[in-house]
């Protein structure tokens, strides 16, 4: 892998020789990563691992930790971050913590960069220019806030440095996920994979590696990292790209969040020729009037929003009622794989599962992965997570094959996107190895069953049928 002048896009990252699909091209340790304060209890500040009955940082009573070993391992860290809080007397937001970790860890290493940084952090992009009036006056209020964090350090910076540390967090932070991959419980900054340019059909996917701290033995530790893997075969000299946003959103919408977020224009293959969009805003078969479109389009978009609230409020039953009437109205109107009808139907599997009603739960879950096969790349780890989701319901919903197949299609996405060692493949692996002996065990009832079926006339005769059907089988 090798740095090189990507063009319009600035630096880039390429394949310095032929990778195969599932490789680990980059794995790079966090330079800096901190726990978001709303879930400061409830995650490691290590590991970042979600858990209950985390030890709690006995001087400044703010950071967590699974046990001694990750509250060791994370010491370098929060050494500093530590008595800062304490004399604060509170914990600033994440972004003030992540950025007084960056200039801590800054200087311990004296501003240089190691041998595995193609670059020094200092150098990557703060894009402060783009920034709107609004996020500048949030981003300086930030600043003072840092100043006064910072008080204690033992080297000040000026309030312009600062303002670029800030920056070069907000364009070039990643979020970090839990351990199952279903909360963003974090924001870390990573400056190798930050060289990595986005593509709306990545060759490559981002991974957070949580490491391992459980070994008897030190030497066999591994820290947080976070993985670059090959989502498919990648020649030499190609061009490693990711996807910033979610795959499923309209090309618009998709340059939108980019240009908002990240201050560039996408000018890839899909987003020029807007491919996916006529699947995502998709009619029925029923070729229902433009007007009908637009008119149930605008239902489910509010429906939505209202879907949101009820479910922030706890109130499931309402959220099942406001689904269940916007699929209706969507009937003959929105094709399947419409983005608000798979919103849609991605609710009802998900509530219906928590409430234990999986038969109900596993025909949506269906659809909406049916839908998520057209629209999402092979091997991408929202339609892994999504089969996965999805054959877990039918396997509880009895229907085993199904939910077998699902399941092992979700572990073969979930191989090429996290590996064999992460918790979310593991998990896959013995879900399916369970599944599996069922789907045996199921046969051998079946076999069982026809057997007593079988007519029976003489001894003889009765043995050799049963010797040949079992054979047979």
């Amino acid at each position: 892998m090798e740095l090189f002048d990507a063009g319009v896009k600035g630096r880039g990252l390429r394949a310095s020789r032929e990778f195969s699909t599932g490789e680990v091209l980059l794995a790079e340790p966090g330079y800096a990563a901190v726990v978001y304060s709303s879930l400061a209890s409830q995650v490691c500040h290590s590991c970042f691992r979600r858990q209950a009955n985390l030890h709690r940082c006995a001087q400044c009573r703010f950071a967590h930790y699974c046990n001694r070993t990750c509250q060791t391992a994370g010491w370098d860290d929060h050494r500093q971050e530590c008595a800062a809080i304490r004399k604060l007397g509170a914990a600033p937001n994440e972004d003030v913590r992540l950025a007084g970790r960056l200039l801590w860890r800054r200087n311990r290493d004296q501003g240089l960069a190691s041998d595995s940084q193609l670059l020094a952090v200092d150098q990557l992009q703060d894009h402060l220019r783009d920034l709107p009036e609004d996020q500048l006056g949030a981003l300086q209020a930030d600043v003072q806030t840092f100043l006064r964090f910072w008080s204690c350090g033992s080297k000040q910076h000026p309030a312009d440095f600062i303002g670029h540390v800030f920056g070069l967090i907000k364009s070039n932070g990643l979020t970090l996920p839990d351990q199952r991959g279903l909360q963003t419980v974090g924001l870390g900054l990573f400056p190798n994979l930050s060289l990595v340019n986005h593509d709306c059909w990545p060759n490559c996917t981002a991974t957070l590696n949580h490491g391992n701290q459980s070994a008897v033995s030190s030497i066999l530790h591994s820290p947080l990292r976070m993985e670059l893997r090959a989502l498919g075969r990648i020649r030499q000299g190609e061009e490693l790209t990711i996807s910033y946003v979610d795959a499923l959103n309209l090309s618009a919408d998709r340059q939108k969040q980019l240009k908002q977020r990240f201050h560039f224009d996408c000018s890839c293959d899909r987003c020029s020729r807007q491919v996916g969009d006529d699947l995502m805003a998709a009619a029925a078969e029923a070729e229902p009037s433009a007007e009908a479109v637009k008119e149930v389009s605008a239902f489910s978009e509010e429906t939505l929003k209202k879907v949101e609230e009820a479910r922030g409020d706890g109130d499931h039953s309402q959220v099942l009622k406001l689904c269940q009437e916007c699929l209706d109205k969507q009937q003959d109107v929105l094709a399947d794989t419409h983005l608000y009808k798979l919103q849609v139907l991605s609710v009802l599997a998900e509530v219906l599962t928590f409430h234990r009603k999986f038969p109900e739960a596993a025909g949506y879950a269906r659809k909406m992965v049916e839908g998520y096969t057209k629209l999402y790349h092979p091997n991408d780890a929202q339609l892994g997570l999504g089969l996965m989701r999805s054959g877990v319901t039918h396997w509880h919903a009895g229907q085993v094959e199904v939910g077998h197949k699902m399941i092992c299609e979700a572990y073969r996405i979930m191989m090429a996107t996290h590996g064999p060692n992460h918790s979310i493949t593991r998990d896959l692996e013995s879900i399916r190895s369970q599944t599996e002996l069922e789907l045996k065990a199921l046969e051998e009832q079946d076999v069982v069953l026809d057997l007593k079926n079988l007519p029976v006339t003489s001894s003889s005769s009765s043995s050799s049928s049963t010797k040949d059907f079992l054979r047979q089988q």
